[in-house]
């Protein structure tokens, strides 16, 4: 599948998952990755649209706290979509400002990738759209071990395993450098 994309999709890159003791684990790679893909996605003109999560009162990412801060800034005539669903598909405006544009296809990037991440790329295919998942642009935390048996989980499998999960209808190429963009039709 085509490593092209019309239109980039930051899911939840807020400070809290990124910075500090509460970052995921390879949070440095994953900033320079998304970092990549958006300066690529602004210089082609392609449609760019950054996820802000609303996390409920004490989670790392309340609305209004220094953890729910995007990092990148946004550029003008891009657009910020605040959600409290995994699936930003849900109670958003993001499948009318995709469509208002024209957007066949997605690349998206950020956190978490066996929730938000994995949802919004699910919800974009329910739509038709095909979908750009960069190996190196999405990351998530590691799963514990339990007192039930349950083993304890590399954070990088755990991001492979939700990548395989969204099935062969996505295109993942192994570095965000693989993924080009071009302007959305509209």
């Amino acid at each position: 599948m085509d490593a092209a994309a019309d239109a980039l999709i930051v899911v939840d890159m807020q400070s809290a998952f990124v910075f500090g003791p509460g970052a995921v684990p390879s949070a440095k790679a994953l900033v320079t990755a998304a970092h990549r893909l958006l300066d690529a996605a602004r210089a082609a003109g392609a449609l760019v649209v950054q996820l802000q999560n609303d996390g409920p009162p004490g989670a790392p990412d309340e609305v209004g706290t220094d953890g729910w801060t995007l990092l990148f800034l946004p550029a003008v005539g891009e657009f910020v979509l605040r959600k409290t669903h995994d699936d930003a598909f849900v109670d958003t405006r993001l499948e009318s400002v995709l469509l208002d544009y024209g957007v066949t296809t997605v690349a998206i990037c950020g956190v978490q990738s066996e929730m938000c991440v994995a949802a919004t790329a699910r919800g974009a295919m329910l739509r038709g759209m095909s979908v750009v998942l960069p190996r190196d642009a999405h990351a998530t935390y590691p799963v514990p071990a339990d007192d039930a048996g349950g083993i304890a989980v590399p954070a990088s499998h755990v991001s492979r395993v939700a990548e395989w999960s969204l099935g062969e209808g996505i295109s993942a190429p192994p570095s965000s450098s693989d993924v080009r963009f071009r302007p959305p039709p509209h």
